[in-house]
């Protein structure tokens, strides 16, 4: 199916942690007639299959000639910023039954006071001599990080709020405290004495819409970086049979530097890739030689020029919602792209009939960075970043304009079918 807001909206609401980011990808898949592999089982040479590390996973569709061909990469991030419980969360303050929070990545904090939070992510528990990995989802508002009275404020300004001290979660009052995690494995149905390990996070439970008086706004939490993780699924699916390789790549922990395991700074991406050569038939040499032939996007959302704040953005680069997919141009290499695959991603854009946006960055504002440039490092291969426009990025909710949906998977799927 073509990609909708309405798509969209359905995407993030199934998909509060990067786990169920993954999952929700991997029903979809599995509903096109893709297969799951192991990564410690022998792949076969040819099909449509997918692979899931933690909270990332890895798509693609390998031809017989796959050994040769070379590889069209989207790739997009699960991880969003938010607030992550400690692991001795259990505080009891002035009467307030507290949850201990940390904030993940560089979330916009004073966005999450005041929310009705649920608890998601997952537990690992003993399974035998093994442990087994539970996901967890409480949509009830279970938690809320309350805000200072304005009377409390010194000089009734805004309040400077302490990570360490500010962001933790009231739960419940009473006396003394009580175990949030063992109320979370009850709700999953889980022997609290069982769990190992886990990665719970909180997510606002209130769901994605569509906004504005014609409906032409998408309002959502996690879009960045969702709504490319969804348009580039989508992409994915529909891209017509053409002479390259497609594949989606969705990373977890961009967002904190992707340095770790499924990260993408890892081996996920150039392991896959190789083992495609390999069940082709192919040998190392013809794995890097179809690399250099290879290209990726880097997609991640962009900035919307704000209209409250129309100083903060790069003179004479307007970029506006429902006005087409944006490139992200950095020349100290915050984001990856240069002319080579700027030109690609243009003519994808042409391929597909929409229009393209080109953004740049404020020189004296710190800019921030992508998966992009750590993609190219790593593997070799020549990186466009590219986005659509947002506002509000980093916040516990966020805004888009609905009509970039479908022109954003329309340029990745062109991307990713090159005519």
């Amino acid at each position: 199916m073509a990609a909708s807001p309405q798509g969209l909206c359905e995407f993030v609401d199934a998909s509060p942690s990067p786990f169920h980011a993954c999952r929700t990808a991997a029903d979809r898949l599995r509903a096109a007639g893709f297969t799951e592999l192991a990564e410690g089982d022998a792949w076969p040479a040819a099909g449509d299959h997918f692979a899931v590390r933690a909270g990332s996973l890895i798509a693609w569709r390998a031809r017989d000639d796959s050994a040769v061909a070379p590889f069209r990469i989207v790739g997009a991030h699960t991880d969003s910023p938010n607030l992550r419980v400690k692991q001795h969360p259990d505080r009891f303050v002035s009467g307030w039954q507290v949850v201990a929070l940390q904030p993940y990545g560089g979330a916009w904090l004073n966005s999450w006071l005041d929310r009705d939070l649920g608890v998601s992510g997952r537990l690992s528990v003993r399974a035998g001599n093994a442990a087994d990995h539970v996901l967890v989802r409480l949509d009830e508002p279970v938690l809320r990080v309350p805000q200072l009275a304005i009377h409390l404020a010194e000089d009734r300004k805004a309040v400077e709020l302490n990570p360490q001290r500010h962001v933790n979660a009231v739960w419940g009052v009473g006396t003394g405290t009580r175990s949030f995690l063992a109320y979370v494995a009850g709700q999953a149905g889980v022997d609290a004495d069982e769990v190992l390990g886990f990665d719970l996070m909180t997510h606002d439970i209130n769901p994605s819409r569509l906004a504005g008086t014609a409906g032409e706004l998408v309002s959502a939490p996690r879009l960045d970086n969702q709504a490319t993780c969804y348009a580039g699924l989508e992409a994915f699916l529909t891209a017509p049979a053409s002479e390259v390789v497609p594949v989606l790549v969705l990373f977890d922990h961009e967002e904190v530097g992707s340095q770790s395991d499924h990260g993408a700074q890892s081996d996920l991406l150039l392991t896959v890739t190789e083992r495609i050569t390999l069940a082709a038939g192919g040998g190392r040499e013809d794995f890097l030689r179809r690399l250099s032939a290879s290209m990726v996007a880097s997609g991640d959302m962009a900035h919307a020029t704000h209209p409250n704040y129309p100083e903060r953005h790069e003179p004479g680069h307007l970029i506006e919602v429902n006005a087409g997919p944006v490139l992200k141009v950095q020349p100290n290499l915050r984001y990856a792209t240069d002319g080579r695959t700027a030109a690609a991603f243009a003519m994808a854009c042409a391929q597909a009939g929409v229009p393209l946006q080109r953004y740049e960055h404020r020189a004296d504002l710190p800019c921030g960075s992508t998966i992009g440039p750590m993609t190219a490092a790593r593997t070799g291969i020549p990186t466009v970043d590219v986005g659509a426009a947002q506002l509000a990025m980093h916040s516990a909710r966020e805004v888009m304009g609905a009509g970039d949906v479908a022109d954003y998977s329309a340029a990745l799927q062109a991307f990713l079918s090159p005519a």
